[in-house]
């Protein structure tokens, strides 16, 4: 799969950048690598949060929501930022990468009063 995403503004590092391409990893259900369309070194693996987080629900504010066009609940899916390290892949519950499946705009949404955090263990943070 290969999809492009357009993003509403540049997600955080990632600046002047707003368009990338969300493609699958081969043999690995819900894992994704993100890359910038003009910076192929600009990348970032997300994972879908319904596969590997189905207790994970955020609560987008209603401009995120509406910045990226969001007319369904259905319509959002919900990636986060996996960062492997020595012996625990984290990730960033606090800013999920939310994508318009019926748009293919997408956003990194920062969850204000929300108590996710911004590094879970993946091993932890699925219990």
């Amino acid at each position: 799969m290969s999809v492009a995403l357009t993003f509403t503004a540049p997600p955080p590092g990632l600046d002047p950048l707003v368009d990338f391409t969300l493609r699958s990893v081969p043999g690995a259900e819900g894992l994704y690598k993100l890359e910038a369309n003009d910076n192929v070194d600009k990348r970032m693996f997300l994972l879908d949060a319904a596969v590997y987080l189905p207790a994970y629900h955020p609560v987008l504010s209603d401009g995120q929501a509406q910045s990226l066009g969001l007319v369904s609940a259905n319509d959002a899916q919900v990636l986060v930022v996996a960062n492997p390290g020595n012996g625990a892949t984290t990730v960033n519950l606090l800013a999920p990468i939310v994508v318009n499946t019926a748009t293919g705009s997408g956003a990194q949404c920062i969850l204000e009063g929300q108590d996710w955090p911004l590094r879970a263990e993946l091993g932890a943070a699925r219990a």
